[in-house]
């Protein structure tokens, strides 16, 4: 049998399978949640106990609120991996017939409902348990919502593809926001001024994370699937990503600051901004798509390395000192 005519057989066998085995295919492929998981749960834990350090409260972690807002987030962005199914359906269809929704392994109703069933947990919990942060989590969903049609111009937006990313990009610092109410919003109090900060950084955290996961070398491009080397060329969009990722760094280090933070957070930060840009230069020097793979990993660990420093560094210097 040609490895074609196995691909398809072995498509077809998945496809007959129900939906509970289908979905778990489906979340390997599109949104694992063990590996994502881990790090919205850092995110949410970080968000939190910067403000929480930021000013002054006291250490005891209250794990019920922190496990519900944890389980929250990590449905909130698997909501943003589903819209987008329905978003670039057409695209999928005509470029990326490889991807579950296309090949028929789950269907966009399937997911529809999902989505919806996510959403009625989402208000159960945070409805029953943490009503206070409700208005906070209306004010994702609805954002979201709106992600989802657009902004009721999507042909518009599309073509402006900066505007597209940056006006979808929104929703990282609004969870953000959720994710540190779980302190302040529940203890009603307001939040403090650090929290502006850190929201920014939360933003353009996700611009770069966006940016290093599609740098390609020119023989991986594929049709009709944006990427930042095609828009911008192989020196342009590494340079950008590069640049995205050094702004970040210096809207930590005022984070930081705001919070007055131990001094010690500083030069690692630092360190840290050169150390995750190295597979960068590397590519400027020789484009491969082994170094194109480098530079999405590590602004995944870029974003793990400044939510470790910025959220949970301080809070376990303050419970050792």
């Amino acid at each position: 049998m040609h490895t074609k005519d196995w691909e398809e057989s072995m498509d077809r066998a998945q496809n007959e399978q129900g939906l509970l085995r289908r979905f778990l295919i489906y979340q390997s492929e599109r949104f694992p949640f063990l590996t994502h998981g881990l790090m919205i749960s850092v995110f949410t834990f970080a968000a939190y106990s910067y403000s929480l350090s930021s000013r002054g409260g006291d250490l005891t972690i209250p794990w019920r609120d922190l496990a519900i807002g944890i389980i929250i987030t990590v449905t909130l962005f698997f909501l943003v991996r589903v819209f987008d199914e329905f978003k670039d359906h057409e695209d999928d269809v005509k470029y990326r017939a490889y991807l579950p929704v296309p090949r028929g392994l789950i269907s966009l109703k399937e997911l529809g409902w999902i989505a919806w069933g996510v959403i009625v947990i989402q208000i159960y919990l945070v409805g029953l348990h943490q009503s206070r942060m409700l208005p906070l989590y209306l004010l994702v969903l609805g954002y979201l919502l709106l992600m989802r049609v657009e902004f009721f111009c999507p042909a518009w937006l599309k073509e402006k593809q900066l505007l597209y990313i940056t006006s979808h990009m929104v929703i990282i610092p609004l969870i953000d926001l959720y994710a540190s109410g779980l302190d302040w919003r529940l203890d009603a109090i307001l939040p403090h001024q650090g929290i502006l900060w850190f929201i920014i950084v939360s933003y353009f955290n996700g611009i770069a994370l966006e940016f290093g996961r599609k740098i390609r070398t020119p023989e991986t491009e594929e049709p009709g699937v944006v990427s930042y080397t095609s828009l911008y060329g192989t020196r342009g969009g590494v340079i950008i990503w590069v640049a995205i990722t050094f702004v970040t760094m210096c809207f930590a280090l005022i984070a930081g600051w705001q919070a007055g933070f131990h001094s010690l957070l500083y030069p690692l930060l630092v360190v840290s901004f050169v150390l995750c840009t190295l597979p960068g230069w590397q590519f400027l020097k020789t484009p491969t798509a082994k170094r194109a793979s480098s530079i999405e990993k590590t602004s995944g660990v870029w974003t793990i390395l400044m939510y470790l420093l910025l959220g949970i560094f301080p809070i376990v210097e303050q419970a050792w000192s």
